[in-house]
């Protein structure tokens, strides 16, 4: 909670600043000086003086002008202070391409690299970044000096987490000493360079935590970093330079990573409704849990979570250095061989599977070879410990041989590698004599009790059908608890905004209800049936029909009365269903005895008489966040609202889903009506039961 509120105050600081110019180039002969500024071509950053928090000294920095109160996301001469308002930044008339920060006596405070050019000029780009480059020439390969290649605490889009292995210029983010003083401190997060490339975060010299290497497809030990709406992302390994970088998908939705001056990265996200930076899930922090926590058990150990405590393990064929400590909470001395290596006889390989890979600065990768060869390289060099596909993409590929005892191990319950560790082979050798041994008892029990059970079966095959169906909202509800339930409304909501945001033609679907939703063996969700919907054009944003397709329940009213349809009438649709999912219970058919409303109106009744909670299904019993349920409750009230204006877009409600910010208060929603009970027969009862959840339905109505 400390580093939250520390968090909150570090990135809403507010800046006084004096705006009397609104230029983004500086020319030779030119200067800034306390009170003007740089502001790049469509005002997304401003480069100026500043004063953070209480302090009263003077930093030259760049920060975000329309959004973030002025959140900083770089200072120039962080280490040496502006005692008062006499700065000026200008070009130095040496005619060698250096920006200079001088004090009121002249001297210089700071400085950038030189680079002799004939017509040097400094360009706030709209990206955020200073650039000095040679008159009019725009290739950023022949940018001169640029502020991206030197981040602060703060890292953006488009700015590299890295080193250039030519040059040396290691870009790396690190925490500012306090709120009120943004000199560097110790807490600082990049890449490692040596052996295989990792990014690591270290406080000091001491490394903290280990993202790992790179698989292809993410960090080996941060499988939360995924494709998501807001950003994308990419890691280039060559000769020449190593980094990772991320780049914004909407400008609208900026994100950044923050070192808080308590070395607390977190990624933060705009969120436009409440004019405020929250954190980014999945992805909002580094350390995750206490088995984040460098080296944590040692060598050849394993940590998993157990009982939200770290548990250390030893690999296989492993045991503990120190037993008589291995109770202990430090496990920093690891295991040790059961049996010592023989490598002129001949050792194998003992498959670890779903680990967080290693620690790699002592390994070697080669990305042209196989898995197999990557074995019988490995069998060939005694001072080889491990070795595992370097690229887990198409099935996997490539080599990473390890030369050093094996640490920073942790079990991933998802997206984890398969390791194959060195191992004497007569270690090999009785773990296999056990296996067979079980899997010829298992074997016999299995054909026996297969006997017994096809007679079973065969006899009860009718009782067992008849019952099925009475046995299935008690199954299903029991198997999908709140974090998979969870995790459904989550796909849907990105499903959705790929649909109507990032396909290269702009679809509605028209029929979004719960049979259009498959769900795979891991309950990821999957849209389908695509036999009503529409593609509007780059501009469109809505139109009409005089025939009406689609599935009461679902159907916004502005749909179902007069023909209109939009990106916001699946937005109606996705409510219903999250109510749906948190409820148990569809929205037809659904009938509450004591008020006759449907499922959107019990919902809406128990909202503002501020009992939300009776509308959980009970068979989740009480094991969800109350917090996450909520934020759902709320977010589907604000989908299925009257008016399709006030219903918010799907990227909207992505980063709704996503944050921990206050939303904005629902307001009534579309069919709130009071219905008769069914018993009741009226015509307009009669009516409202046209179609059933699980039908489509096509109406053609003049107009």
């Amino acid at each position: 909670m400390q580093g939250a509120k520390m968090l909150i105050i570090y990135c809403f600081l507010f800046y006084t600043i004096r705006t009397a110019t609104a230029r983004d180039t500086l020319n030779l002969g030119q200067s800034i000086r306390d009170g003007e500024t740089l502001v790049s071509a469509n005002e997304s950053f401003e480069l100026g003086f500043f004063s953070p928090g209480k302090s009263k000294s003077r930093y030259l920095g760049i920060w975000y002008k329309k959004i973030g109160n002025g959140t900083v996301i770089w200072v120039a001469n962080r280490d040496a202070p502006l005692s008062d308002r006499s700065g000026a930044l200008n070009i130095s008339s040496q005619g060698n391409g250096t920006l200079v920060l001088l004090n009121s006596t002249n001297g210089i405070v700071w400085s950038s690299n030189a680079s002799r050019t004939r017509n040097p000029v400094a360009v706030l780009l709209e990206s955020g970044n200073l650039v000095v480059k040679d008159g009019k020439d725009i290739d950023p390969d022949n940018f001169l000096w640029q502020s991206f290649d030197y981040p602060s605490h703060i890292l953006i889009a488009g700015m590299k987490l890295g080193v250039n292995l030519v040059t040396g210029l290691n870009r790396f983010i690190s925490s500012w000493k306090s709120t009120d003083d943004p000199a560097q401190d110790d807490y600082v997060y990049g890449i490692d360079p040596s052996g295989v490339p990792q990014a690591v975060f270290r406080k000091g010299s001491t490394i903290r935590y280990r993202a790992g290497s790179w698989n292809g497809l993410h960090w080996t030990g941060m499988p939360q970093l995924q494709p998501n709406p807001v950003y994308t992302f990419e890691y280039v390994s060559n000769e020449n330079e190593v980094f990772y970088r991320f780049n914004l998908i909407k400008s609208s939705v900026p994100s950044m990573m923050v070192m808080n001056p308590l070395g607390d990265p977190q990624r933060l996200t705009w969120m436009e409704q409440t004019q405020k930076w929250a954190p980014f899930v999945p992805f909002s922090g580094l350390i995750l849990d206490q088995c984040d926590n460098y080296a944590l058990c040692g060598a050849y150990a394993v940590c998993n979570m157990n009982s939200n405590s770290a548990k250390c393990e030893c690999l296989e064929g492993f045991v503990p250095k120190s037993p008589s400590e291995w109770d202990l909470l430090d496990k920093s001395d690891g295991c040790v061989r059961r049996t010592q290596l023989d490598c002129e006889h001949g050792d194998g390989f003992l498959k670890r599977e779903s680990v967080k890979l290693p620690d790699t600065r002592f390994s070697l990768v080669d990305n042209k070879i196989s898995l197999l060869e990557c074995k019988e390289l490995c069998s060939k060099n005694c001072s080889c410990t491990a070795y595992a596909n370097a690229d887990v993409r198409g099935g996997g590929s490539g080599c990473l041989l390890w030369f050093h005892d094996l640490i920073d191990m942790k079990e991933l319950s998802e997206s984890g590698q398969d390791l194959f560790v060195r191992m004497a082979a007569s270690e090999l050798d009785d773990i296999e004599r056990k296996k067979p041994k079980k899997k010829k008892k298992v074997a016999i029990v299995i054909t026996s009790v297969l006997l017994v059970t096809g007679v079973i079966l065969l006899g009860g095959f009718v009782y067992l059908w008849k019952r099925r169906h009475r046995k299935q909202d008690v199954t299903r509800s029991k198997f999908l608890d709140w974090s998979k339930r969870c995790q459904i409304i989550g796909g849907i909501a990105r499903g959705l905004l790929y649909l109507h945001q990032d396909s290269r033609l702009r679809i509605i679907h028209r029929d979004l209800k719960a049979s259009n939703v498959l769900l795979d063996n891991e309950m990821n969700p999957k849209i389908s049936d695509f036999g009503m919907a529409r593609a509007f054009g780059i501009d469109q944003t809505e139109a009409n029909t005089n025939r009406v397709v689609g599935t009461y329940g679902y159907m916004p009213p502005e749909y179902a009365i007069d023909g209109l349809f939009s990106v916001k009438s699946d937005v109606f649709s996705f409510g219903v269903l999250v109510l749906e999912i948190v409820c148990g219970k569809r929205n037809r058919g659904f009938y509450h005895a004591d008020h006759h409303h449907n499922l959107l109106g019990h919902a809406w009744r128990l909202w503002i008489e501020e009992r939300p909670v009776e509308l959980i299904n009970k068979s989740l019993g009480g094991s969800y966040s109350l917090s996450e349920v909520l934020r759902c409750i709320q977010v589907g009230l604000l989908c299925v609202q009257q008016r399709p204006e006030d219903r918010p877009n799907m990227s909207s409600v992505v980063l709704m889903l996503s944050g921990e910010r206050s939303l904005p208060q629902p307001k009534q929603p579309g069919f709130f009506t009071e219905r008769n009970p069914p018993e009741s027969g009226s015509s307009s009862s009669k009516r409202s039961l046209l179609s059933t959840n699980e039908i489509t339905i096509s109406l053609i109505e003049g107009r």
